[in-house]
């Protein structure tokens, strides 16, 4: 039997797009049967919103039990995330954007996967829309250019491998089993909130991953959190951006993340906290690499024949084109 599932969707003054975001939900096939709003000091009338739709859900008997959290001050899109997810009480929870729309089914499809499989966190492909839900011609995994390699990583339960190098879950396309939340509350404010639960859920359990686009993804330039088109231009602009503290925040998130792993005890096996400081390791190696690029070279080279490039780096073995041609 599948389980009871609980959204949570955070809402930030917006008014323009979350009626259609919670009509997305609440006519789901498979209804949910708890919805937290968590709204973080919304100025909009985003609130009133929520109110009249969820009232016209409840007319024609189509509303979960519902709860509504109102911030006053905003706490930025992590901390409203882990108030709503620490609200929620079902076994499965939904993480839902506010300007976003779900597909119709989605719910049920992704929901059976957790009686199929031994799953832990699933996320999914999403169609990339314009302002006014007319679609971008491409997809999610497109924009983030995922790679047949790393879905494979996921597929084959070898998420935590791929999540070492770079997140690969949107947050508005996830679904996860209420058992992760011991391991990942509270969320450190080094990390974002999709992207702590996807590697917690890879080293505790079982990530997966659906190829298919389960909801319209909108991008309309006042995203918390959005997506860059990978053309030419944007990935000769990465290369020759200067080099800046990138290395440094991800060299102290991994060391945090070595630590609750850590701290996890036998829930998580030893070689995953060590993969974990040895990224930590590789990406202060960075950091601390020479301003000078020909100085970089020696560097570069040692991390890539001991091949910590492919293992580690966003890019794999491209990133080492990276560290030598960026200014410093």
């Amino acid at each position: 039997m599948t389980a009871e599932i609980s959204v949570a969707l955070c809402t930030y003054n917006g008014a323009a797009f979350v009626e259609e975001q919670l009509v997305s939900i609440l006519d789901q096939g498979r209804v949910p049967d708890e919805l937290v709003i968590s709204d973080d000091g919304s100025s909009d009338g985003t609130l009133g919103i929520v109110a009249a739709t969820v009232e016209a859900a409840v007319a024609r008997g189509a509303a979960p039990d519902v709860v509504v959290l109102a911030g006053s001050t905003p706490s930025g899109v992590t901390a409203n995330f882990e108030k709503a997810i620490a609200r929620t009480t079902r076994q499965l929870i939904a993480l839902s954007d506010q300007d976003d729309i779900w597909h119709p089914g989605r719910l049920a499809a992704l929901a059976a996967r957790f009686d199929d499989d031994a799953l832990t966190f699933l996320h999914t492909d999403a169609r990339l829309v314009r302002e006014d839900g007319s679609p971008l011609g491409a997809t999610l995994f497109e924009s983030l250019e995922l790679s047949d390699e790393e879905l494979r990583l996921e597929e084959s339960g070898r998420a935590f491998d791929a999540l070492l190098r770079r997140n690969l879950a949107t947050g508005a396309t996830v679904v996860f089993r209420r058992e992760l939340l011991p391991a990942a509350l509270p969320f450190p404010p080094e990390w974002v909130h999709d992207e702590w639960l996807a590697v917690i859920a890879a080293a505790t359990g079982r990530v997966g991953v659906v190829r298919e686009s389960t909801i319209d993804y909108r991008q309309h330039g006042r995203n918390q959190i959005g997506v860059t088109e990978p053309t030419l231009r944007y990935k000769v602009g990465r290369v020759l951006e200067h080099r800046g503290d990138r290395n440094t925040k991800l060299a102290k998130q991994f060391r945090v993340l070595a630590d609750r792993l850590e701290g996890l005890g036998d829930a998580v096996p030893k070689a995953s906290v060590d993969a974990a400081r040895q990224k930590a390791e590789f990406e202060a190696k960075r950091a601390a690499m020479a301003p000078n690029r020909l100085r970089r070279i020696g560097g570069v080279i040692a991390l890539a024949r001991r091949g910590l490039y492919g293992r580690f780096a966003s890019r794999g073995r491209s990133d080492i084109i990276r560290d030598l041609l960026q200014p410093a």
